[in-house]
């Protein structure tokens, strides 16, 4: 396994549109290794989960987990998830406001609207359909990160920039305004 390169925000990569994977691709021994790589990417540097074009790969590939993590103290737990092609619908008009940040945007936190919840369908690693309902914490998460695979970061969809702010200062003057970290 491989710790990657993460793009930043100006690298084109993170404004094209991924490409589906094909089941027999997931398979493959060189998606299984970026799947790895990923992984490993995204625990080295604490974040909740990445996408493939954030590592300069044009691929429908998301890793999302949270346990422990010390960026998302207070968020609950999200078991290792592997996305292939995830496609996400929202199941309510309702949306919740929530502090989102991003390994391709370093140090920095911004308020993000997204849907309260939303319904996935997508595959696994192992190339099995995976259907079902996310709520709350996990849908803002998978929305942000399905959100890269069509070139988006969640800097589009914030409402009010007033909010962006360092990490150092959201820390000193942010955090506990909101009950949402994210």
């Amino acid at each position: 396994m491989a710790i990657l390169k993460v793009a930043r925000l100006g690298h084109p990569v993170l404004r094209q549109q991924a490409l589906a994977v094909s089941v027999e691709e997931i398979r493959s021994p060189d998606i299984q290794r970026l799947i790895d790589d990923m992984v490993e990417t995204m625990r080295e540097y604490n974040g909740a989960g990445l996408a493939a074009p954030q590592v300069h790969v044009l691929k429908q590939i998301c890793v999302v987990e949270v346990n422990g993590n010390p960026r998302y103290p207070e968020a609950p737990s999200i078991p290792l998830t592997i996305l292939v092609n995830p496609v996400v619908t929202a199941l309510t008009e309702e949306m919740e406001e929530g502090w989102e940040g991003c390994l391709s945007v370093p140090d920095m936190r911004g308020m993000v609207p997204r849907f309260t919840s939303v319904r996935l369908e997508a595959y696994d690693r192992e190339g099995q359909r995976i259907e079902g309902e996310l709520k709350e914490f996990f849908a803002r998460v998978v929305q942000h990160e399905t959100d890269h695979l069509h070139g988006m970061v969640y800097l589009d969809r914030m409402r009010d920039f007033a909010t962006l702010t360092h990490l150092a200062e959201w820390n000193r003057y942010w955090l506990g305004n909101t009950e949402q970290d994210d």
